[in-house]
């Protein structure tokens, strides 16, 4: 009882430290954005996080954990119904490293991450209903379906060499980048972003608080990831955390050390991004690396973010904070290291961590793609051209997040 009550502590600060990232997310978004969408960020930010859980309590959770089921889709029930014994009180050999309730919490964050990734994306000219609508429907069936093919005992944990995704490069950061770039696509671009085949840069309002948005979710990834152990296991705890800080350290000198010798300047926000980049790379396989390991890992994302950031301009995507270099790709390259680096490094390891990449892009390709064009045909996704310039706030919202401090935008 005593191990059980430690290793549940530990599980809920992990859990709170999760949730903390939602407020990290919500820093970068807005920071790396202009001011007259701030209120609009910030609401999809909240509406994420409440609907999120209300959902993955409903649906998600016996969703992504139905107990036997055919591997690809099955269904525990609606809503959650805990274990109890014969007595009526909790049952307590539910697992040995935290309760049901626990583990409800805990996945319940990380349902809500996929869909904040998808936000940022497509900040600053997407409609805020088609927008909670996706949102919905997202976080609620899709994230959930995919999850329990791996983490809810699916066809890729029965693989013979079973594909391996510790804390989720692969089922939390890619599932949200896949979603993101089809998003991107059927958006277009935010007004002035190419001209005349030309990229312009459109800056952020606040990089002082994009800045503490980065160090909060490099803090909350010590839940992500430290939790993941599922329990309070002092070794595997400590070396998670160790390769996810190294990884994340690596990730943001080697970014910031490309970018300026491409670019001859001190950008800080490759250096912020090589250090979300870092973490995303690590998070497949923090478990399994060690430091030296878990250094290359994210240096190599930090090299990565600068020329995956250069290509989606080049292919005409505005991707305002960067989700789909660092969630998509670096998660993508996180997921296939497993096989590469670490105890599991091995051929037949590699090939299963493909067959999870190619796997979880067909159903988050398809399933995004299929939400969104449905509505940008019905409805439309895109608010006008007079609302883009005019900024979502006061259309869509009817407020200003700085109302003493109005600037003129472009």
């Amino acid at each position: 009882m005593e191990l059980l009550t430690i290793n549940n502590v530990w599980m809920m600060i992990c859990t709170a430290l999760v949730f903390f990232m939602h407020l990290g997310f919500a820093f970068l978004e807005i920071g790396l954005t202009r001011q007259k969408n701030t209120i609009n960020i910030l609401f999809k930010n909240i509406f994420i996080i409440t609907v999120g859980l209300l959902l993955y309590c409903l649906v998600g959770f016996n969703l992504m954990y139905p107990g036997e089921f055919n591997g690809f889709l099955g269904f525990a029930g609606f809503g959650l119904d805990s274990p109890l014994t014969a007595e009526g009180a909790l049952d307590l050999t539910y697992s040995e490293g935290y309760t049901y309730w626990t583990d409800f919490l805990f996945q319940g964050m990380f349902a809500a991450t996929a869909a904040t990734i998808v936000s940022g994306a497509v900040a600053e000219r997407m409609k805020i209903g088609p927008f909670m609508i996706f949102a919905i429907l997202y976080v609620g069936l899709i994230y959930p379906i995919a999850g329990s093919w791996k983490w809810g005992g699916g066809f890729l944990q029965t693989l013979e060499t079973p594909f391996y995704d510790f804390a989720g490069s692969t089922l939390v950061h890619s599932v949200g980048g896949w979603a993101a770039l089809v998003a991107v696509c059927l958006l277009g671009a935010r007004i002035g972003k190419f001209k005349d085949g030309k990229i312009q840069a459109i800056p952020g309002h606040n990089i002082p608080l994009a800045t503490a948005g980065v160090l909060i979710l490099w803090l909350g990834w010590f839940g992500f990831n430290g939790g993941s152990v599922l329990s309070a296991d002092p070794g595997l705890t400590s070396l998670t955390l160790v390769t996810t800080c190294l990884a994340a350290a690596a990730g943001g000198v080697v970014a910031a050390l490309v970018s300026t010798l491409l670019y001859k300047n001190l950008d800080l926000t490759m250096f912020l991004n090589g250090i979300l980049g870092g973490l995303v790379g690590i998070t497949a396989g923090a478990d399994q690396m060690s430091p030296t390991d878990a250094i290359m890992i994210g240096s190599i994302a930090g090299a990565i973010i600068v020329f995956a950031v250069a290509l989606i301009d080049r292919l005409k995507l505005d991707d305002p904070v960067g989700a789909i270099a660092v969630h998509l790709v670096c998660g993508i390259w996180g997921t296939l290291a497993v096989g590469l680096f670490g105890e599991l490094a091995s051929g037949a390891q590699f090939v299963s961590q493909l067959i999870g990449v190619v796997s979880y892009a067909a159903i988050c390709i398809v399933s995004s793609f299929l939400i969104l064009f449905t509505m940008k045909k019905i409805v439309g996704i895109r608010v006008s051209e007079k609302e883009e310039l005019e900024g979502l706030d006061v259309h869509e919202h009817g407020m200003d997040a700085y109302p003493d401090f109005r600037m003129n935008e472009h």
